[in-house]
């Protein structure tokens, strides 16, 4: 299956090792910055022959690409989805699916229109860790759930924001919440319900000031079903700590820890299992906070483009993680819980929130 990828920034890496793990024929890589695309060529050990463009629709008109990844700032992800699904290309997009309500549902219209595949990289839905959980949810091990967490405590500091002008800013990536929290909101909202009944939020920018819009974010998300939730997210700690995941239930109590929720950290029922000693022993162990889900992301879209199947995150999944996030930001906003669905609102509305 013949594989190119838009965008050779931080993340592309995991994209690569993940295309190369499932025996893909990478025929193409665009960036704006040519040289980013030629290290991942000698890091990777890939041929040196294949082209490197800077217009990805250059880039599609002269190749023959199976499906595309893209790895762009965020505020492109719609422009390029909507242009791959407009010219049957299917398509991996990168969290977020979109900066705006509106941008969401037109790549699923164009997608849906023009019956390509897609879906959306939240590949922590893969993690050995999460898998256990939400297995156990399933199988109504829990029973009626009561409440859960989400607490993503992380560092970035100036020299990231510096690596590309497009970090930090309301148009092309949003704060804290919207790029490195998603993942786990993602998660949150996966575990508990997904249908949300609104959602109530603060935000805040503390402690970098060179940059537009959030560094830490709370909120609390109540459920259709009942169920309620918090948000932590920040960037604000002073080296990465951790990504934890909790759900309580009248019969268990869960708690995923380490970087990116891929350890058991407590493993809880009132119905002992035989295969419970095994998931309190998992710990994958990740070389970034990415984790390994990329492959195993890689290997079901593979799958679902051959079998013309809807893959395990699709993009309905991705609008609801983008959906919970804006949200948090209208909350702060206007100091008004928010009720869903929401049917408007976009990133940039959030322009100059911390100016006043």
């Amino acid at each position: 299956m013949k594989y190119a990828l838009i965008g050779c920034g931080r993340v592309s890496g995991n994209h690569i090792k993940a295309a190369t793990l499932n025996n893909l024929e990478i025929v193409a890589l665009c960036d704006l910055v040519p040289e980013r695309a030629n290290e991942l060529k000698e890091e990777f050990s890939l041929n040196s022959e294949i082209p490197v463009y800077t217009d990805y629709k250059k880039m599609l008109s002269e190749e023959s690409i199976d499906f595309v990844a893209i790895a762009t700032d965020s505020g492109k992800h719609a422009e390029i989805a909507i242009y791959c699904a407009e010219h049957k290309v299917n398509f991996i997009v990168e969290k977020p699916l979109a900066m705006s309500i509106e941008d969401a549902d037109r790549i699923i219209e164009a997608v849906e229109r023009n019956n390509v595949t897609a879906c959306v990289s939240h590949q922590n839905r893969f993690n050995v860790a999460v898998q256990h959980l939400h297995n156990a949810i399933k199988t109504d091990r829990f029973g009626k759930i009561s409440h859960g967490s989400i607490n993503i405590r992380w560092h970035r500091a100036e020299n990231y924001y510096n690596q590309d002008a497009w970090r930090g800013k309301w148009a092309s990536d949003g704060g804290t919440l919207m790029n490195q929290c998603i993942h786990g909101i993602d998660l949150m909202s996966w575990m508990l319900g997904e249908e949300v009944a609104e959602v109530y939020g603060m935000t805040n920018n503390a402690f970098h000031d060179y940059i537009e819009a959030e560094d830490i974010g709370v909120a609390v998300v109540r459920f259709k079903n009942g169920a309620v939730a918090t948000i932590e997210g920040t960037v604000n700690c002073f080296e990465d700590f951790e990504q934890t995941l909790c759900v309580f239930g009248e019969n268990g109590t869960v708690r995923l820890g380490g970087m990116n929720a891929n350890k058991v950290d407590v493993w809880r029922f009132s119905d002992n299992l035989p295969e419970d000693d095994e998931t309190i022993a998992v710990d994958e162990k990740a070389k970034n906070v990415y984790g390994n889900g990329h492959t195993s992301l890689y290997l079901d879209f593979i799958n679902s483009i051959k079998n013309n199947t809807k893959p395990y995150v699709d993009l309905y999944a991705g609008k609801r993680a983008v959906e919970i996030v804006l949200a948090i930001y209208k909350s702060q906003k206007t100091g008004e819980a928010v009720k869903f669905p929401l049917e408007a609102f976009a990133s940039v509305e959030m322009e100059g929130e911390f100016n006043k």
